[in-house]
């Protein structure tokens, strides 16, 4: 089943996009590549319990197993050794990427408490947009009696786009709310 966004993207996103920038090769136009969903967890390298709850929950957020990321180095003020588990993270790609950003524009940003929009700032010089979010309850998938605590997550969208303004106009057409 292919996705909503995917088929919105072809049939409406492309021609626009193609019209404003004035592409010469429907190549040209910026995609979205993957998103990648990380939470950095502290705790985990002295409770492997919650490295667990962290992996089942953004495997449910995101449809997706996750991996175990380890630390690089060892750090004596944060008690953190070499290859330490310090955080969880998945990489979506294809129809789930598509599925996930659906899920997250049109369910879990708006569930957010005063929510103005997203910053339209946090692009990077390659055109790839970060997003922080401070709890995992706003995704309806996770249910608020199984959760253990209150832990937030980055969202990162990697996309084709060769500048911020591009990326800017690929996500505002997908839908993404961003503050005026």
């Amino acid at each position: 089943m292919t996705q909503r966004l995917k088929t919105q993207y072809v049939q409406t996103i492309i021609p626009k996009l193609l019209e404003q920038f004035k592409y010469g090769n429907i190549h040209e136009v910026p995609q979205i590549k993957k998103i990648v969903i990380n939470r950095g967890i502290g705790d985990a390298s002295q409770n492997n319990k919650i490295l667990e709850s962290s992996l089942k929950e953004l495997g449910i957020i995101a449809g997706q197993k996750g991996i175990t990321t380890h630390s690089k180095k060892s750090i004596a003020g944060f008690k953190i050794r070499e290859q330490m588990p310090v955080g969880v993270s998945v990489t979506l790609r294809g129809d789930r990427m598509y599925g996930f950003l659906d899920r997250l524009i049109h369910l879990a940003l708006p569930r957010v408490r005063d929510f103005q929009g997203i910053s339209p700032k946090s692009f990077d010089k390659n055109g790839n947009y970060s997003l922080g979010l401070e709890e995992q309850l706003m995704f309806p998938e996770i249910e608020y009696d199984k959760i253990d605590q209150i832990r937030g997550m980055d969202i990162c969208i990697v996309t084709t786009a060769n500048n911020q303004e591009e990326a800017l106009a690929l996500l505002k057409q997908f839908g993404l709310p961003f503050k005026a």
